[in-house]
């Protein structure tokens, strides 16, 4: 077996895979992203990045509430999160970034105006629209 045939995917005697890094390309936009994260979402290994996700999905549950009951605030902690404070919880609800989503989804926000805002005012705007969605 030549070594044209291992850079094409091939499986070495060994077993695993060999990657031939001159047929690649560099895209700086990963690594970007990860310097640019919180150092709570910097992951430097595999099995970290599982715990975490872990330790975020076991206590995790899922709930059906009116939207007009939601209230967005600001996170006292980290400037540039929000939280939600949904009926029956005394505490902040640190939504997912599904969870986001969804919401900007209904209120008819698009992320790239919300993304424009800092935290706090991009949060009234949330509460605004969900508020006055039917």
């Amino acid at each position: 077996m030549n070594m044209m045939n291992l850079s094409q995917g091939q499986q070495s005697a060994s077993g695993g895979y060999r990657v031939d890094v001159a047929r690649g390309q560099r895209i700086g936009r990963v690594s970007s992203e990860w310097f640019s994260r919180p150092d709570d979402e910097r992951y430097l290994n595999l099995p970290d990045l599982y715990d975490a996700v872990r330790g975020r999905a076991e206590p995790a549950q899922a709930r059906t509430v009116e939207s007009r009951a939601i209230r967005v605030a600001a996170n006292s902690n980290k400037s540039e999160r929000r939280d939600l404070r949904v009926p029956g919880r005394d505490e902040p609800v640190a939504p997912i970034h599904w969870t986001f989503g969804q919401l900007r989804t209904l209120v008819g926000a698009p992320t790239s105006y919300l993304r424009q805002f800092p935290a706090a005012l991009s949060g009234i705007n949330l509460q605004h629209g969900l508020l006055s969605h039917r």
